[in-house]
């Protein structure tokens, strides 16, 4: 079908709107057998900090009713040895790479911007503001001001586009977006994943070595939904929309919603050909609406206010 797949987040240019989000594709290296990689829109990493973090205490991951709870804790062996030891392969991949990050500090996100822009081959950053089970991982991503200063300082320390990952645990998730977007953020993906606990009653202890983590997957679809309904109608800058996505109707609900490119994340750990399976699906559905391309169905729900 004549349908064209290609995307623009604000200066990022995709050649289709399937992404795999952060924390749920490795490095890809563990993928290569089971996705045509080069196909992806593009690939979101590991989250990478300044400097090497053990993460949290185990159990890190519960599975639960409907998707699973993690404590990792942005394990990773830090910048350098992700540039001397990851980053080659994936930039040997054919597809977009955007680099997630993470930091502590204002500084902490100044610095890797600026040692990340002087990487050839590094497509954009992601700034992770919103990871709920680390100290102070959501405190740039609950704070407006603060929001806005960081994404700011990212901006200006590379020209690299800069997207910002959002948490979902906020009063109100729009000002955070607008937030993002007043300090120069090409888009913002919209969600990380919601705060919640495990308990094993019989012993009377958490589930996880952390006690709280981060709950992802079908169950939190519906807010992730709902932000992206919500902030689209309140920047003008591009939503990328992350959490629960598993088929094809997820992600036309997500890019009718207003969300121009999706993230598929736990899905990818029970399902990991679904990227591959929504690619070849989309033109026939994007066709079936009417419209001959991406930008043709984003934003276009219709609802009582229209």
């Amino acid at each position: 079908m004549d349908v064209d797949l290609r995307v623009q987040l604000g200066r990022l240019s995709l050649c289709n709107p399937v992404m795999v989000a952060s924390g749920t594709f490795g490095y890809a290296r563990e993928m290569a057998g089971l996705v045509d990689l080069g196909r992806l829109g593009a690939i979101v990493p590991k989250t990478i900090t300044r400097d090497p973090r053990t993460g949290n205490r185990p159990p890190r991951t519960v599975e639960t009713a409907a998707g699973m709870l993690n404590s990792i804790g942005l394990d990773n062996d830090g910048l350098e040895t992700f540039l001397q030891k990851q980053f080659p392969y994936l930039a040997g991949l054919g597809c977009a790479i955007v680099v997630s990050v993470a930091g502590r500090s204002h500084d902490d996100f100044v610095y890797l911007a600026e040692r990340l822009g002087e990487v050839p081959g590094i497509a954009a950053l992601e700034l992770n503001v919103s990871c709920p089970n680390v100290s102070g991982g959501v405190d740039f991503g609950t704070d407006p001001a603060m929001c806005e200063r960081v994404v700011r300082g990212a901006r200006g320390a590379c020209d690299l586009p800069i997207l910002a990952k959002l948490t979902p645990n906020v009063t109100s998730v729009t000002a955070i977006a607008q937030a993002a977007a007043g300090g120069g953020a090409d888009a913002v993906s919209l969600v990380n994943t919601c705060l919640g606990m495990a308990v094993d009653w019989r012993r009377r202890r958490p589930r996880l070595g952390n006690v709280l983590g981060g709950l992802s997957g079908p169950a939190i679809k519906p807010i992730a939904l709902r932000a992206v309904y919500q902030v689209a109608r309140a920047v003008d800058i591009p939503i990328i929309g992350v959490g629960g996505i598993a088929s094809l109707d997820d992600c036309m609900e997500f890019l009718v919603a207003g969300a121009s490119a999706v993230q598929i994340g736990t899905a990818n750990f029970y399902r990991p050909a679904v990227t591959m399976e929504i690619l070849d699906e989309l033109p026939g559905a994007i066709a079936q609406l009417g419209a001959s391309s991406v930008s043709g169905v984003v934003g276009t729900l219709e609802t009582a206010n229209n």
